[in-house]
Formats: structure tokens, C-alpha cells, sequence
């Protein structure tokens, strides 16, 4: 069994810059944490040090889940090296401006109150925007690269699109809200420009942690929801590599019978994200689901259910040279 230094060390390897700033976002959460418990100012109905501690932990994720992702290709190309160390400076020029933001006071997103807070909000817009084409750029890149396993190879390939889809997402948030439009048309001071929440103000009550609004729609969710489907599906897809190992003999154990099973989760994802996003776009809060909504949930698990069972139903045999051959045939039972 490797030890604990040695994982790191090879984990390190994946891709340094990347890593590495992984390791500056585990210091993030650190000192995020700290001035929570310490720091008892309030911004927009939340703790000030909320939003780093947040952005912290989830683009550490993302920094890792992308390196793990480039360890993978089987032909090293350097352009692929530098656009990956391209996001990574990109999103350190995030951090810096969210945790000054949070040191001045000051709201780091929507943020158009003076000069300087608009140049910061505009280098934060103009730094995710890149990091996104980057990120698309990769992704075609994984796309084509051929990946022994189907099943994960599958599953990070749907989990990069799908991200993306959710990356997108932020743009929802960043437009003028009718309130914001009527007071700019009437030549007012407007000193926020965009909004998370759709039918109420920002600030206003939410869930705990994630600040996810409860009296009306959230764009966060599906912005969450999307990205984080680049996690989601290998995870997916490697647990039941692990199960298969696990648990002998099971009809999970072959390859045909996963692969369908990933292709399933990759429509249930992409099924609860379009979901959660019609769902904010109504101005409805995520635990206060009306009619409509939960008669959505209630068709998104019965197609979960029906794929899943059709994606078991399917008998695989192993023929003398390794290889799996598929049978669709009713399991005797």
C-alpha cells in the first residue's frame, strides 16, 4: 500500500501549478474559516468571509479534479500544460479580488459603487470568462483523448460539458435586474448592477452555509449544480469501479452494464440541472417546490428508476480472450 507521502507526491505530479494552487486554497479555507469565527461583519445579509471560504473550497475541488483529469491523457502536449497553468493564475486573480474585497468591505461581485470597484468586478468577469474558453478548449481536448476505462472516460467527458453548461449559468446573474433597469432608465445612481436571486432582493434569508436564498429563485443553484458535475459523474463512475471490485461476482463488474449505467446518471445530471435552473428562473426558493416542480422531481426519479433498471436488465457474458459481450436476454431470476 503507497503511504501517505507518496500519494501526495504523485498527486502533486498531476499537474504542479494546479496543484499548487490547490494547496494556496486549502490556506484560504483556513484563514475563511478564522475570520468567520473571528470577523463579525455582515455583507449583504451574510458573513463577510462567507463568499471566500465558499470560493475557496470549491475552486481547491476544481484545481484538483483538473489536474487528476490531465494525469489521464495518454500524449503529454505542453500547449495543454500552459493553458492549465493559465487557470489557475486566472483563478488566483479571482481569490485576490474576493478576499480584497472582503478586507476593504466592500462586495466583490455586482460591485459598481465607485471607479475602482467596477475595474475589480470588470477583472473578475473578464478572468472567468477566459478561464471558461480555457476550459472548453481542454475539454475538446478530453473529448478526443482516448481513455482505457468507457465508463469514466464517459463520465469525465459529460462531467467537463456539463460544467461548462454550469460555468455559463453566471452569466444569468450578472445582467441588470427590473429594479436595477428602472432606476438606471430614470437616470439614478445605480452602485449594483446584477443579482443571485430572482424575485427578491439579495441579502434576504437563506439556507445555512450556502446562503442559498429561501424566500425566492437562486441562480447560485444551478451555477453549483453545473460546475460541480466534473466531480460528480467520475465519482460516480469510479464508485462502481470500486463496487464491482468489492462485491464478486456482480453484474456491475461488467464494463457494458457500467457504461450504461453512467450514461443513465449523465441524464439524471443533466435532467436535475435543467431543473434547479427553471425552478430559480420562477423566483421559487429550492425547499419550496410548488406543483409543477415536484411533479418534474417525480418524472426525473421514474426515469431514474426506469434507466437504471433497463441498464441492469442487460446480461453480459466474458468470452475466452477477456473481452465482454453483450446479450439482451431477461434476467432469469
Amino acid at each position: 500500500m503507497a503511504t501517505v507521502p507518496t500519494t501526495l507526491s504523485r498527486a502533486v505530479s498531476w499537474h504542479r501549478p494546479l496543484m499548487v494552487f490547490a494547496g494556496l486554497m486549502v490556506v484560504s479555507t483556513v484563514v475563511s474559516l478564522a475570520g468567520l469565527l473571528v470577523d463579525d461583519r455582515v455583507l449583504v445579509g451574510a458573513p463577510i468571509w462567507l463568499k471566500p471560504f465558499k470560493f475557496s473550497i470549491s475552486l481547491m475541488v476544481y484545481a484538483v479534479t483538473w489536474a487528476w483529469m490531465l494525469s489521464l491523457q495518454r500524449k503529454v502536449r505542453p500547449w495543454v500544460w500552459w493553458t492549465s497553468t493559465v487557470i489557475a493564475v486566472l483563478a488566483g486573480v479571482e481569490m485576490v479580488v474576493i478576499i480584497g474585497q472582503v478586507v476593504r468591505g466592500e462586495m466583490s461581485h455586482f460591485n459598481v459603487s465607485t471607479s475602482l470597484n467596477a475595474v475589480l468586478f470588470s477583472i473578475m468577469g473578464f478572468s472567468i470568462v477566459l478561464l471558461w474558453a480555457l476550459t472548453l478548449v481542454q475539454g475538446v481536448v478530453l473529448l478526443r483523448d482516448r481513455i482505457a476505462d468507457r465508463p469514466i472516460a464517459l463520465a469525465i467527458r459529460a462531467g467537463v460539458l456539463i460544467a461548462l453548461i454550469g460555468m455559463a449559468l453566471a452569466a444569468l446573474m450578472t445582467g441588470p435586474t427590473p429594479e436595477q433597469l428602472d432606476a438606471l432608465r430614470a437616470g439614478e445612481d445605480v452602485t449594483v448592477i446584477g443579482a443571485h436571486s430572482v424575485g427578491v432582493a439579495d441579502g434576504g434569508q437563506g439556507l445555512p452555509v450556502t446562503g442559498w436564498s429561501t424566500t425566492g429563485g437562486d441562480l447560485r443553484i444551478p451555477h453549483f449544480v453545473g460546475i460541480h458535475a466534473m466531480q460528480a459523474l467520475p465519482l460516480f463512475a469510479l464508485g462502481l469501479t470500486a463496487f464491482a471490485r468489492r462485491f464478486r461476482p456482480s453484474r456491475v463488474r461488467h464494463e457494458g452494464v457500467r457504461l450504461r449505467l453512467v450514461w443513465v446518471a449523465v441524464g439524471v445530471y443533466a435532467g436535475l440541472l435543467a431543473l434547479v435552473t427553471w425552478q430559480a428562473l420562477r423566483g421559487q426558493p429550492l425547499l419550496a417546490p410548488d406543483f409543477w416542480t415536484l411533479l418534474a422531481v417525480a418524472a426525473l426519479v421514474t426515469a431514474t428508476a426506469v434507466g437504471a433498471g433497463t441498464a441492469l436488465r442487460a446480461q453480459y457474458v466474458d468470452l475466452p480472450d477477456g473481452v465482454s459481450h453483450r446479450h439482451d436476454v431477461e434476467v432469469v431470476r
